[in-house]
């Protein structure tokens, strides 16, 4: 079992940053890629960006590119997600993933375990 701990969501202005933050405990020797994905109301769960445990791949949804930069501390089974330029559209509820296999990232059906979600509100 991996626990998954979500901070740092909120309400911002278009434009505006916030940082995610997403700690990980329990069997954590066996991270091997951990992501974010969000959920809109109304909407189907949507990848957003995920990242190899060894920090050597990222990937990001076309929405973000740009915008999102993810990153780990593995000493701190921690990843991040820095959200810039934030826009109205990229408001919902950001869960944090953690993927019991490397390949089709963008499925949540490659996710093992989900946070329990942090809401993220951009106003126009």
């Amino acid at each position: 079992q991996v626990q998954l701990v979500e901070s740092g969501g909120g309400l911002v202005q278009a434009g505006g940053s916030l940082r995610l933050s997403c700690a990980a405990s329990g069997r954590t020797f066996s991270i091997s890629a951990m992501g974010w994905f969000r959920q809109a109301p109304g909407k189907d769960r949507e990848f957003v960006a995920a990242i190899t445990w060894s920090g050597a791949t990222t990937s990001y949804a076309g929405s973000v590119k740009g915008r999102f930069t993810i990153s780990r501390d593995a000493a701190k089974n921690t990843v991040y997600l820095q959200m810039d330029s934030l826009r109205p559209e990229d408001t919902a509820v950001y869960y944090c993933a953690h993927y019991y296999q490397i390949v089709a990232i963008t499925s949540t059906h490659s996710v093992g375990f989900w946070g329990q979600g942090t809401q993220v509100t951009v106003s126009s």
